[in-house]
C-alpha cells in the first residue's frame, strides 16, 4: 500500500491496526528497565501490608508511590 492511501485511510478514521507491524513498536521513554532495591526486612512487611490492602502487588505499590514523587517533584 502507498503511504499516500495509508495516510487517507488514517485520516478518515479508519481502523488501520490490521496494516501495520507491531511486533516490534515501541513506546519510547516508557520501555522497562530493570532495578534492584534492597529494603530492610521491615519495610517490606510494611509494603506487603499496604500492597494487599490496596490489593495489588508490592511491585505495582512501589510505583505508584515512587511515579506520585515523581509527579510531584516537577511541579
Amino acid at each position: 500500500m502507498k503511504a499516500s492511501n495509508f495516510d487517507k485511510k488514517f485520516e478518515a478514521s479508519e481502523d488501520i491496526t490490521d496494516l501495520l507491524d507491531l511486533t516490534k513498536a515501541r513506546r519510547p521513554g516508557l520501555e522497562v528497565k530493570r532495578v534492584n532495591v534492597d529494603f530492610p526486612e521491615w519495610m517490606v512487611k510494611s509494603l506487603d501490608k499496604e500492597a494487599h490492602r490496596l490489593g495489588i502487588t508490592r511491585q505495582s505499590l512501589i510505583k505508584i508511590w515512587v511515579a506520585d514523587k515523581l509527579n510531584h517533584q516537577s511541579l
